[in-house]
């Protein structure tokens, strides 16, 4: 288990290369990370792991995202997840805001863009904490 100061992401996303590309970049960040590959495995995750925040796909087998956002807004915690999508349908990228999403990047990302979006959500964290 990581120290209690180590801030930890839960990426989501059907796509093994997607959560193995974002676990490497995370960690070599400093950030502890998990993986689950589908809405239901997010759900037992977050309720196991507590993460700080949650790095979400839109369009997923099973539980998609937008049903995976809804529950964690059921239970307040749907302000920590940024959601990604490779669609940009702006109807889905304003449901997720309406549900309090954190923020959406549009898939193919750009790395630094996400590591800021990244850094910013811990900064403002860390700030309203303080």
């Amino acid at each position: 288990m990581g120290s209690v100061d180590k801030n930890s992401i839960l990426v989501v996303d059907d796509q093994a290369g997607i959560r193995i590309l974002l676990e490497e970049l995370f960690t070599d960040e400093g950030y502890e990370v998990k993986l689950a590959g589908n809405g239901n495995e997010a759900l037992a995750k977050i309720s196991e792991d507590n993460p700080d925040l949650i790095l979400m796909d839109m369009k997923m087998p099973e539980l998609n995202g937008l049903e995976t956002l809804t529950e964690l807004n059921k239970i307040g915690k749907a302000n920590i997840v940024i959601m990604m999508t490779a669609y940009g349908e702006l109807e889905l990228i304003s449901k997720a805001k309406e549900l309090g999403s954190y923020d959406c990047i549009h898939k193919p990302f750009n790395i630094t863009e996400l590591c800021e979006i990244v850094a910013t959500y811990f900064r403002t964290k860390k700030n309203c904490l303080s």
